[in-house]
C-alpha cells in the first residue's frame, strides 16, 4: 500500500524542492569538475564523468516533467527518487577516489530527507543503503591522481571546506524549507481542526433553533389572539391601543423570524446568495432592524461617494448584520453608530457602540463569549454572526474603540464580473 505524503499543486511538493536541489547539485558538480580538471589539473575519467552527469541531466529533466503531472506523491515514489540521487552521487564518487573523497559527507543529505519526510521504514531502508554504498566505496573504487606531499592534503582540506560550506547551505536550504512546510501543514490543520469545532457547534444550535422555532409558534399564535382581543376591549383608549399595537407589530416580527428560520432549516445550505447593489441591500437591512428596535436610532454615514458595487447576499448575511447591530444598541445603551466605505475590492463596514469594548484576547469564532454576562448573554449571536460572513468570503474583527467602546469591523468581497473573452 502506498502511502500519501502530502497533497498540494506541484509546486509546493517536496519533490519539487528536491528538484530543485537536484539542480543545483547538478550545477555544482558541474563546477567542481570543471576546475578539478582545468584549474588544478587532477586527472580525472572525464569521459565517464560526462556520462554521469548527462544522466544525470536527463534525471533533472525526467523529474521537471514529472512535476507538470497532477500525481500524488507517495514515499514509495520520494524513496525512489532518493534512491536515484544516492545512485548517481555514489557513481561519480566511485571514479573520483570512493570514500577518500571529501564529498563523500553528501551521502548523510539523503538520510536527513528521508528521516524528516518518509515513514520510519523508508528511512531506515535509506540509511541502510547509504551505509552499504560508503562500505563500498571505501573498498571498490577508482583512485585519484593527486600531486604528492602538502599538495595533496591541501587539496583535501580545500575539499573538505567546499563540501562543509555545501551541505551546510543544503541543510539549512532545503531541509529548513521542508521544516517551514511541515509547520505550515501543522497550522493549517490546526485551522480545520477548528472550523470543524465551530461547524459542529453551527450545526448543533442549527438543530436546537428548528425545535425552538417549533416550540415556540404556539405561543406566539396564544399572543397574537389574545393581543387582538386586547385591542378590541381598549378600542377607545388611546393609550393602551399605542402599547398594544406596537406588541402586536413586534409578536409579528417574531412570527415572520420563526418562519425564516424554518425556511432556511428545510433548505440547509443550498442558499447561494444573489447579486445585489451593496448599498442597496444595507438599506433593506437596517430598515428591517428599524422595525424590530424602533427605540435605538443609530446614526449612520456613507462615506464613499463613488456608485457602490455589488455583491452576493443572502438571508444568512443580512441576519448576521442584524446580529452586530442588536449587539452594539445592547452594549450602547440604544446608541450605536455605522460607517460604511467601499472601493473596487472590498465593502468596509464599522459597526461603533460606547460600551464595555472587547478584550483582545478573546478568540472570535471559536468560542462563545460576551459583555452582556448580567442581560444574560450568551455569545452565540456574534459566533454565528462571524460564521455566516465568513461563509461569503467576508471577515470580522473587533477592536476596543479609542475613548471607550467597541468596534466591530466587516470586511465583504466586492462581485467582480469576468470580461468576456
Amino acid at each position: 500500500m502506498t502511502t500519501p505524503l502530502q497533497t498540494m499543486p506541484p509546486k509546493d511538493t517536496w519533490l519539487h524542492n528536491l528538484f530543485i536541489l537536484r539542480l543545483c547539485g547538478l550545477m555544482l558538480q558541474i563546477g567542481v569538475l570543471a576546475v578539478a580538471e582545468w584549474k588544478l589539473h587532477i586527472l580525472l575519467p572525464l569521459a565517464t564523468l560526462l556520462w554521469v552527469l548527462a544522466l544525470s541531466m536527463v534525471w533533472v529533466i525526467l523529474t521537471g516533467w514529472r512535476l507538470t503531472r497532477l500525481w500524488s506523491v507517495t514515499a514509495w515514489t520520494y524513496s525512489g527518487q532518493l534512491l536515484v540521487d544516492m545512485t548517481i552521487l555514489g557513481m561519480l564518487l566511485y571514479f573520483t577516489g570512493g570514500a577518500s573523497n571529501p564529498f563523500i559527507s553528501l551521502f548523510l543529505l539523503p538520510v536527513i530527507i528521508a528521516a524528516m519526510v518518509l515513514p520510519t521504514r523508508f528511512a531506515w531502508t535509506i540509511s541502510g543503503l547509504s551505509i552499504m554504498v560508503y562500505t563500498l566505496l571505501s573498498h571498490q573504487h577508482v583512485a585519484l591522481v593527486l600531486p604528492s606531499g602538502v599538495i595533496a592534503f591541501r587539496l583535501h582540506l580545500l575539499g573538505m571546506w567546499l563540501n562543509f560550506i555545501l551541505s551546510a547551505i543544503l541543510i539549512t536550504g532545503f531541509v529548513g524549507g521542508m521544516a517551514h512546510s511541515i509547520r505550515m501543514r501543522d497550522q493549517a490543520l490546526v485551522r480545520i481542526r477548528e472550523q470543524r469545532l465551530r461547524d459542529e457547534q453551527i450545526v448543533a444550535l442549527g438543530s436546537l433553533a428548528a425545535g425552538a422555532a417549533h416550540e415556540l409558534s404556539t405561543p406566539l399564535a396564544t399572543m397574537n389572539v389574545i393581543t387582538g382581543e386586547l385591542l378590541e376591549d381598549f378600542a377607545e383608549q388611546p393609550e393602551p391601543q399605542q402599547s398594544l399595537t406596537l406588541l402586536q407589530q413586534q409578536i409579528g416580527l417574531c412570527k415572520n423570524i420563526l418562519t425564516r428560520l424554518t425556511q432556511q432549516a428545510q433548505n440547509a445550505r443550498s442558499e447561494s446568495g444573489h447579486l445585489q447593489t451593496s448599498d442597496t441591500w444595507l438599506r433593506s437591512v437596517l430598515d428591517q432592524w428599524q422595525l424590530m428596535r424602533p427605540q435605538v436610532q443609530p446614526q449612520i454615514r456613507w462615506l464613499s461617494t463613488s456608485p457602490a458595487p455589488k455583491m452576493i447576499v443572502g438571508e444568512a448575511l443580512g441576519q448576521a448584520v442584524l446580529n452586530l447591530c442588536n449587539n452594539a444598541a445592547d452594549a450602547g445603551d440604544n446608541q450605536m453608530e455605522l460607517e460604511v466605505t467601499w472601493d473596487t475590492q472590498t465593502i468596509h463596514m464599522d459597526i461603533l457602540d460606547r460600551g464595555a469594548g472587547f478584550d483582545s484576547k478573546w478568540p472570535l469564532g471559536l468560542a462563545f463569549f460576551t459583555t452582556k454576562q448580567e442581560q444574560g448573554g450568551s455569545g452565540i449571536g456574534l459566533m454565528l454572526a462571524s460564521a455566516s460572513i465568513e461563509q461569503y468570503g467576508g471577515k470580522v474583527s473587533l477592536h476596543t474603540r479609542a475613548g471607550g467602546g467597541a468596534r466591530v469591523s466587516v470586511n465583504l468581497p466586492v462581485f467582480v464580473e469576468k470580461e468576456q473573452a
